[in-house]
């Protein structure tokens, strides 16, 4: 089971450090984490989403609310958050495979980042299937290179961290 944890922290070298460390002694695999500065620059946001059981999640949470640096540590439920990833896509395009490309570009709402007589680099920001799903389309052009950044998300409606 998937889980998403949205972690408030004091921006501070090595309070990442701390905060994976105990993911690690629990030999939990991190699927995805990002990291940035809130509106406050004295805060950071980390997103980090994990496969396990809401019991252990419960007790990992716990944990976190122990370290100083931590303000407020948050599960987000599926159906109650609203994740986005970033991708960055490197493509073969010659003259004949552009126009296909830019296709899937347009159906898929990604962006053209760079231009170069034989590559496309592309950017979408979107759900983490529609990514997948981008990738999926652009594989028979040939990948290049790829970076995606994992999830960032916000709990939906009026409702904060």
């Amino acid at each position: 089971m998937r889980q998403t944890i949205s972690v408030l922290v004091e921006n501070q070298a090595g309070v990442l450090n701390r905060i994976t460390g105990l993911f690690s002694r629990r030999a939990f695999n991190i699927e995805s984490l990002a990291v940035g500065v809130t509106d406050d620059p004295a805060v950071s946001r980390i997103t980090i989403i994990v496969d396990s059981g809401n019991s252990v999640v419960e007790q990992v949470e716990k944990q976190l609310n122990k370290l100083i640096e931590v303000i407020k540590v948050r599960n987000l439920e599926e159906d109650k958050l609203i994740g986005r990833e970033l991708v960055l896509v490197k493509v073969n395009a010659n003259a004949k495979t552009r126009p296909d490309i830019m296709t899937i570009c347009e159906l898929m709402g990604a962006k053209v980042a760079d231009i170069s007589p034989t590559t496309l680099t592309l950017e979408l920001s979107d759900t983490p299937d529609r990514v997948n799903t981008f990738e999926a389309m652009l594989r028979p052009f040939s990948i290049l290179e790829l970076a995606r950044t994992g999830v960032i998300a916000l709990q939906k409606g009026s409702g904060k961290i």
